[in-house]
């Protein structure tokens, strides 16, 4: 189940009986404990919002540091997002892809999914409301972050990402936690919108014009084969508390807080 940690003035929410169990560290940040200045105050770990290169490596630093993740600094992924559906598995090779912004490594491009098998290759998408999906796999040890915005998760990116490990690894048992993201209260997107995504999720009533992309997310899930009942969520609504998480809705220029997760070295 997924806690709130704080560690050098750094909140995340986390799941340390995974970490005891299996050695998969997973983490979703707050805002605070880093040295951007507003809009991007504190802790703002992307660099495509307009942030200095330099405050953003600096956050992504003391965030991981405060992880305990800190020797693997240089070979964190990311990924340039794009709200879309593709999905990259991470090899070895691709270890530092991302990693500092303002260098020549860039991000791996146009994709909103990342999976990997490899050790102490940690991984780190980037939100302020869309939905953050951490997924983790003990028996083979495997992780995967995924970045669900409307159209994302309209394609049923979460879903495909679970079988598309599935693919590689077996039917292995996978357990999921959905990080902090705008909640249907906030998120007014008209009835029309609503109404298609009524057409392909059960969950959805027609006949409204606030969009609850948390419960299209589990849907989502519970049809890829992973259970309410190994779902973790959070439920905190970024729009609703822009005091700890970025909002690009309720802020229009703000900073993103983010989804991680690495495989420990192997024992």
């Amino acid at each position: 189940m997924l806690t709130r940690a704080v560690n050098d003035g750094i909140a995340y929410h986390t799941d340390a009986e995974l970490l005891g169990e299996s050695g998969i560290r997973i983490a979703f940040s707050e805002r605070y404990g880093g040295v951007s200045s507003a809009p991007y105050d504190t802790l703002n770990l992307a660099a495509h919002v307009g942030d200095e290169d330099a405050a953003v490596n600096e956050n992504r630093r003391r965030f991981m540091s405060a992880l305990g993740a800190g020797a693997y600094a240089d070979r964190l992924v990311t990924a340039e997002q794009i709200h879309g559906a593709s999905i990259v598995r991470v090899l070895g090779e691709d270890a530092g892809r991302g990693a500092r912004a303002g260098e020549l490594q860039p991000p791996i491009p146009g994709t909103d999914a990342i999976w990997t098998t490899e050790p102490v290759t940690p991984l780190m998408l980037f939100f302020a409301d869309c939905v953050p999906v951490v997924i983790a796999c003990v028996s083979t040890r495997a992780i995967a972050v995924v970045h669900a915005g409307w159209r994302g998760a309209y394609a049923g990116i979460v879903g495909a990402t679970v079988r598309a490990m599935r693919a590689e690894l077996g039917d292995v048992e996978l357990t999921a936690y959905v990080g902090s993201h705008i909640g249907s209260c906030c998120y007014e997107v008209g009835p029309a919108l609503v109404s298609q995504f009524a057409s392909m999720f059960v969950t959805i009533p027609r006949a409204s014009d606030h969009l609850d992309l948390g419960a299209v997310v589990a849907e989502d899930l519970d049809r890829a084969g992973i259970s309410r009942e190994r779902q973790w969520h959070l439920e905190i609504c970024t729009a609703h508390n822009t005091n700890r998480f970025y909002s690009y809705r309720a802020e229009s220029r703000a900073g993103r807080h983010c989804a991680f997760a690495m495989l420990e070295p192997q024992p």
